[in-house]
């Protein structure tokens, strides 16, 4: 049975998703589309886990936005029939607020940290013996006074996911038995996932129309479910809700929501604007664009850029961020 925390007053809530974007998430490996390697290893470490009746090793999950490492967290608690707990590093201020959470846990279940790269030292040094002996070392007290109290925990497996993997301490990475990279998924995938969600929301579309919505979605389903959703509210705003959608079709609506043929949106043809014609391809620092763009850079580093650099449109350098010559003579001439 899986059972979520729903007490979204305390510390250790879940972080609060749409309900409409979880009725689109795949509930088990076999609705999962893409990532196939990752996919038959998890299933491998599983089925051993399960002729084991162990906890599954603890599992880190890294890779850009948007690729699915919540749902594949998910879909491994569903897997493996767990409870499965979640929360999210910013969250966790105090080792007692981990203390909490991991005291809760019962036999095998699954502890989902999203953000794990943002724990405080503090918190993170709780964490070791926890992942690998399977006990809380808590400080009660100050000064003179204070003393250690060992708490023994149930086996549990800690599922870990972030963006930025190169954050995370060397002690914290070591302890992960199965790492594992998210990558940006093929065209042929992403239109499997549009096709996918395409009927799970009733829209009609065609082969064509699916695959031009894919190459557009920057390999993220994120992206392509996003894409999929304002599709379906501009053919009902034109009552075509039960007509096909064809190629053309798509085209005009993405155009329309400012996704250009390169899969590149509004905050991706400024960023790339500024880098051109403000500072003639750069090189140009992230601090000077951050400011320019009145964006955070870790904002710029984790959304923007890395779909950029997949496409070969840009370059990162000792002396700052360079248009490529793809960019230069492909999109953006002055």
């Amino acid at each position: 049975m899986n059972i979520e925390n729903e007490k979204n007053n305390s510390p250790v809530a879940n972080t609060i998703r749409d309900h409409k974007d979880i009725n689109l998430r795949p509930q088990n490996l076999t609705e999962f589309i893409g990532q196939n390697t990752l996919c038959n290893n998890l299933n491998i470490f599983m089925q051993a886990t399960k002729k084991r009746k162990e906890a599954l090793d603890h599992v880190l999950l890294y890779g850009p936005p948007g690729l699915g490492k919540t749902t594949l967290a998910k879909i491994i608690s569903n897997e493996l029939n767990v409870n499965f707990r979640s929360t999210s590093g910013p969250i966790i201020q105090r080792p007692g607020d981990l203390a909490a959470l991991l005291t809760s846990l019962e036999k095998n279940d699954i502890l989902f940290i999203d953000e794990i790269h943002r724990l405080n030292n503090t918190v993170e040094e709780i964490l070791y013996p926890a992942m690998e002996d399977l006990h809380l070392d808590i400080m009660i007290g100050e000064g003179p006074s204070a003393r250690s109290v060992k708490i023994d925990l149930q086996p549990f497996t800690l599922i870990g996911a972030t963006t930025r993997a190169g954050l995370l301490s060397n002690p914290l990475r070591d302890r992960f038995g199965i790492p594992a990279r998210l990558e940006f998924y093929e065209n042929e995938d992403m239109k499997e996932i549009v096709l996918r969600s395409s009927n799970l929301l009733n829209i009609k579309i065609d082969n064509e129309a699916a695959l031009e919505i894919a190459q557009r979605s920057r390999g993220t389903p994120r992206v392509a479910s996003r894409l999929v959703r304002r599709l379906r509210d501009i053919i009902t705003s034109l009552n075509k809700e039960n007509i096909e959608v064809k190629k053309d079709v798509a085209d005009e609506a993405l155009l329309q929501l400012g996704v250009d043929k390169n899969g590149l949106d509004k905050m991706d043809q400024n960023y790339l604007n500024h880098l051109i014609n403000d500072h003639n391809g750069g090189p140009v620092g992230l601090e000077t664009l951050a400011a320019q763009k009145g964006e955070q850079k870790d904002s710029i580093e984790d959304v923007i850029e890395p779909y950029l650099i997949q496409k070969g449109f840009l370059q990162k350098t000792p002396r700052g961020r360079v248009a490529t010559k793809i960019a230069l003579e492909n999109l953006f001439k002055k």
